[in-house]
């Protein structure tokens, strides 16, 4: 399932960028961010699994998929940087950003089909598997193809598939003490979020 998810966010994630004018790639697109930038980001989903597939690691040092969120927030969330990895990859994309696009997620999704679940990749916190390393990339398709459908704006619709790893992911991010109760009232329509929340 979660290879067929990362193939559909992959898929879901051309097709917004497909729906981009001409004269939309410089508009706002989430935050700092232009719409390029934005799909600049969005295209590191595909390409850092490019980039951690040409270096094998040692070992397994990260478990799950939630694992390497929190370890990845813990020392690679600087919204500095972010931002700034974010602009680099729009400027990237070179002058035909869409053709780019369309060829990263070719590229990339032909290199994961003939790659085992249990290649050891390397990141910047550690060894995991690929089928592990995997969700968290459906989750960042997902979550900026939206972003970016709301910059537009268009219409998209998360596959089933993807929504299901997608909200998985979430739901164990969201298992902290601070996160969990507040989370489960609101999706029962006992109580609103508080302002702010978000469980990343």
């Amino acid at each position: 399932m979660i290879r067929e998810a990362y193939e559909m966010a992959a898929g879901l994630f051309v097709n917004t960028v497909e729906q981009i004018g001409s004269s939309q790639w410089e508009q706002p697109g989430l935050g700092v961010w232009t719409v390029r930038d934005l799909v600049g980001h969005t295209s590191r989903a595909l390409l850092t699994v490019e980039l951690y597939l040409a270096k094998p690691a040692a070992q397994r040092e990260v478990l799950r998929p939630v694992d390497y969120y929190l370890r990845a927030q813990a020392g690679l969330a600087d919204p500095a940087s972010v931002a700034a990895r974010g602009r680099e990859a729009g400027m990237a994309l070179g002058p035909d950003p869409l053709a780019a696009v369309r060829d990263i997620a070719a590229r990339v999704l032909a290199q994961v089909k003939t790659t085992s679940d249990e290649t050891l990749v390397s990141t910047p916190v550690g060894g995991i598997r690929l089928i592990d390393y995997l969700p968290s990339r459906i989750f960042e398709l997902a979550v900026h193809a939206l972003d970016l459908a709301t910059a537009l704006p268009v219409t998209v619709t998360l596959p089933e598939t993807v929504a299901a790893v997608t909200l998985h992911l979430l739901a164990d991010m969201a298992l902290q003490p601070d996160k969990a109760t507040a989370l489960l009232l609101a999706a029962t329509g006992r109580r609103a979020l508080p302002a702010g929340f978000c469980v990343l």
